[in-house]
């Protein structure tokens, strides 16, 4: 009985690896929303790993994950590292390019669970209402990265993520806008008022 199983348990896993070999060798996610500020609110909010922490839904995996920021703030060269339970894991993001008010690269790198890179991009351009942000994520299967797909969605999976990032945006944005662009009221000069 326990000879069957094992065979059984084997035929399993051997079909496991087969039909993942014929998984695609790439995987791009994209989604698109619009953001109701102008792109350069929008620019300054991604091209900062600390102040685009507060539309990062990924966060939401672990309230208790350590994040540590490199001396950059912003720009080529900003990065971030991330460690979490075993559902975040761990990994590294770095600013690649950064075109103000227009274009975000990242470089992803996993550490744990598994291994992995991926690029992460973010596109801003002015639209009727504010900013259509794009954000898309585009990386190459490895061996684990093609099983997994086999038992979850990486597109619904990634981009969730990404909608829930995008109402966040426009859930605090405009109040920022708002505080930006609130008029700012001056004392009267008495030197001028006695003149």
């Amino acid at each position: 009985m326990l000879k069957k199983l094992f065979l059984v348990l084997a035929v399993i896993i051997a079909g496991i690896i087969i039909v993942s070999r014929f998984q695609p060798d790439s995987y791009t996610v994209e989604r698109s929303a619009t953001i109701a500020v102008p792109p350069a609110l929008v620019f300054e909010h991604v091209n900062n790993f600390k102040k685009w922490q507060q539309f990062n839904a990924w966060g939401d995996t672990d309230p208790n994950a350590v994040y540590t920021y490199n001396d950059t703030e912003s720009g080529v060269g900003a990065n971030f590292h991330w460690k979490g339970n075993s559902d975040m894991g761990e990994g590294n993001m770095t600013i690649l390019e950064s075109k103000p008010n227009e274009y975000v690269k990242v470089d992803l790198a996993f550490i744990e669970p598994f291994e992995g890179k991926a690029i992460a991009e973010f596109l801003l351009e002015p639209t009727e209402g504010g900013t259509k942000l794009t954000e898309r994520t585009s990386s190459d299967h490895n061996f684990f990265s093609k099983i997994m797909c086999m038992f979850m969605d990486m597109d619904k999976m990634i981009g969730q993520k990404y909608e829930e990032g995008f109402r966040r945006m426009n859930k605090i944005l405009p109040g920022m806008k708002q505080a930006t662009e609130a008029p700012v009221t001056v004392p009267p000069d008495s030197t001028a008022a006695s003149l």
